[in-house]
């Protein structure tokens, strides 16, 4: 078997007809731990997913006991603080998956979907409850099963397939997790209909009447979500409405049945004119929805992912997540390492989220969101230390202000059988991970210096003269984009104390000093380097530090399957270092004829 943090726990059973709701789950997996001296359930309807641990009582509503049984669980396995009480910070704790019925999963690094297998549902069911069993030991309630970017025949699930979207409902619900479907603003038009504008009666009419029809069958549904009007998806910029309007069009069906409408914020000239430099890509969402403040209705939820391009190594915060006051807000992160090593180098993601928290008020947040790193590889998730991305998130997702060491912490203790020597080990070289990874990969802020279509392995200039508008327009002479008032003028839709931090290079933070600034390859960094001196001394730090990481996780003891797993990848990850390396190195040293001051090896 492969490891994850469940491993401990006893297999659920196989008759699982008793189990039919999370308060039951609860008891039994109560019943698997404390034989002895038990913990007992009292149920408290109105508390939801709160709850409390008094004296060996776990109090809370049908969700709360179980979530409170798995942090009991979580805190005997491991030996973290188990919780006299709690709540999480958000109502909707959602993960979002982009599979394909056919069973491809875009931008999918597990293998292929767990859901589905040609053009129908093709699970095994024991496999879907291992997931929802994972899903509620660290709190997360909601699960969309399909693409964002909609394809045939997955148009079905509104209509033909209900039955067995009903029958997979039916699977989740004792984990207290409710599904949510990706649904396709142009869908009536397969339905017939002459059009799919939202201010048309007879397309409202539609909605509803299918809105009827899947509530009907699954009642619990969570809601819809829609990506649209963007990279090619149908949305009601085809009619001359707004997002607004198009939104609070199926808002509208779902309000009766008490679903929510989750529409993504994706949106931007995907056939941008590379020549063009008064368009600036990050702008887009804020200037697409700023303006509309205030026009949702209340069961809208604006889904905004964490930057403001799109979950690059290291982006600022998006500029929407703070500036609309008016109207909910999902902050969407992404598991799938699609930009961060594709779940092929190691990257734990929590000391990522945290630095996004510090300057997000978890007010202005009402959901949270993360695109899926799961996939029907048998340990669900690629390399086996991507788990740890899934639980961390699970927790921060409960509570933005976990620490990103106890999570991983935890995640290491419940999961393998180590020393504190090696258990310390591993610890340490997960919270690294990120930072190495940044080094030898794109610098300072840039991004995008990847392979087109594929995103895995170095190719600074692939997509500079492509209709993305990703651009880090290097020459000779200087490198970056100037985002202040002097260039694109991007800067201006921050709040006027990040203005400050980010206008002048001097107080700018050198990790985001090149998406915000257009700088000389002579200038001059706070500790005395120049910038090209910089960028090639990360680089072979970088490279160095893969190794020195290849080399940590292979003097750990790794039960197999999972050592074989790691030890694979990680020597994946040294050669993809050594080439990041290079590749940016030399790219950069061909631009400005600047040696390395240290006389490391350099192509020409």
């Amino acid at each position: 078997m492969h490891y994850n943090w469940l491993a401990k726990l006893p297999p659920l059973p196989e008759d699982f007809s008793q189990l039919d709701s999370p308060h039951a789950l609860a008891a039994w997996e109560l019943s698997q731990f404390f034989s002895e001296k038990g913990y007992h359930l009292e149920l408290i309807p109105e508390m939801g997913d709160r709850f409390q641990i008094h004296n060996n009582i776990i109090s809370g509503g049908e969700t709360g006991l179980l979530y409170g049984a798995y942090a009991a669980i979580r805190g005997l396995l491991s030996g973290a603080p188990i919780p006299e009480e709690s709540a999480p910070c958000y109502s909707l704790r959602m993960i979002n998956c982009w599979d394909n019925m056919d069973g491809t999963v875009e931008r999918g690094y597990a293998g292929r979907s767990l859901f589905f297998e040609g053009d129908q549902f093709a699970y095994d069911p024991a496999r879907l409850r291992h997931l929802g069993r994972m899903m509620a030991s660290v709190g997360l309630n909601v699960l969309c099963i399909n693409n964002v970017n909609v394809h045939e025949p997955a148009q079905g699930l509104l209509g033909e397939l209900l039955p067995d979207l009903s029958a997979l409902a039916d699977l989740f619900r004792p984990f207290g997790v409710r599904l949510m479907v990706s649904v396709d603003f142009s869908l009536p038009l397969r339905a017939d209909l002459s059009t799919a504008d939202p201010l048309d009666a007879a397309v409202q009419d539609w909605w509803s009447r299918v809105a009827a029809l899947v509530y009907r069958e699954v009642p619990d549904l969570a809601g819809f979500l829609v990506k649209a009007d963007s990279e090619g998806r149908p949305g009601p910029f085809t009619y001359g409405r707004s997002h607004a309007e198009g939104a609070n069009l199926l808002a509208r069906a779902l309000k009766p049945f008490g679903g929510v409408l989750v529409w993504r914020c994706f949106v931007y000239n995907c056939k941008q004119d590379w020549r063009d430099t008064s368009i600036d890509r990050p702008k887009a969402a804020y200037e697409t929805y700023q303006p509309l403040d205030g026009q949702f209705d209340d069961n809208v939820i604006l889904q905004v992912k964490n930057g403001p391009f799109d979950f690059q190594v290291r982006e600022p915060l998006s500029p929407l997540l703070l500036s609309l006051e008016k109207t909910p807000l999902a902050l969407e992160l992404q598991l799938a390492q699609e930009y961060t090593g594709q779940q092929i180098d190691l990257y734990a993601m929590a000391p990522m989220w945290q630095e996004i928290f510090e300057d997000l008020p978890t007010n202005r947040i009402q959901a949270i969101a993360a695109v899926s790193n799961l996939g029907r590889d048998e340990n669900y998730f690629g390399h086996p230390l991507a788990a740890a991305n899934f639980f961390g998130f699970g927790l921060l997702a409960w509570n933005p202000k976990a620490d990103p060491t106890d999570m991983l912490s935890q995640w290491i203790r419940l999961t393998y059988d180590f020393t504190p020597q090696q258990a310390e080990t591993l610890l340490q070289s997960m919270l690294r991970s990120r930072r190495i990874y940044e080094r030898y990969t794109a610098p300072l802020g840039l991004g995008w210096m990847i392979t087109p279509h594929s995103h895995y392995g170095p190719n600074p200039s692939g997509y500079e003269y492509d209709a993305w508008g990703t651009y880090h327009r290097a020459n000779h002479l200087a490198v970056g984009i100037d985002r202040t008032a002097a260039g694109t003028g991007y800067l201006s839709q921050y709040p006027e104390a990040l203005q400050a931090r980010y206008q002048d290079p001097a107080t700018c933070p050198e990790l985001l000093l090149l998406f915000f600034h257009r700088l000389p390859y002579d200038y001059v960094m706070q500790d005395g380097r120049t910038l090209i001196q910089r960028i090639y001394d990360d680089h072979f730090l970088g490279a160095q530090e893969a190794a020195e990481l290849e080399k940590a996780l292979r003097a750990l003891p790794f039960p197999e399957p999972d050592r074989l797993v790691i030890l694979a990848r990680a020597a994946k990850q040294t050669a993809n270092a050594a080439n990041w390396r290079d590749v940016i190195n030399t790219f950069f040293y061909r631009l400005s004829g600047i040696p390395d001051q240290k006389d490391r090896k350099i192509y020409e």
